[in-house]
């Protein structure tokens, strides 16, 4: 019963009046719409993304000795030595810890040659 009256209500208007299936059966798709969402999320969410990526490894290949740095545990300290990959950072006088160079947060700005003048 319930569904014979839905049925019947979804049919084809009188004398043929449905989609003629061309060009405008395509742009009025759900096709459009997922291209179109797509296009909104790259260049919403995953474009700036992948630039953000980008200027944080180009960064992180531009740490020189003698710089301060945030790592991502909030700790602020200096470098003093580059071996590879390992960082050894003085956080307090005579304290030094060695972190990953992709622990790195953020450059604190000037060497610390400068910070000290």
């Amino acid at each position: 019963m319930f569904f014979n009256s839905i049925a019947h209500a979804m049919g084809a208007a009188p004398g043929g009046g449905g989609e003629s299936g061309g060009l405008g059966g395509i742009i009025s798709g759900p096709l459009p719409m997922l291209v179109l969402m797509f296009a909104i999320f790259y260049f919403l969410l995953i474009r700036p993304q992948q630039k953000k990526q980008k200027t944080h490894k180009a960064m992180l290949n531009a740490l020189g000795k003698g710089e301060k740095v945030w790592t991502n545990g909030g700790i602020l300290g200096t470098i003093t030595n580059i071996d590879g990959d390992n960082l050894t950072i003085e956080i307090a006088q005579g304290v030094n810890v060695v972190i990953k160079r992709g622990f790195v947060a953020d450059k604190d700005g000037k060497p610390a040659a400068d910070a000290k003048k």
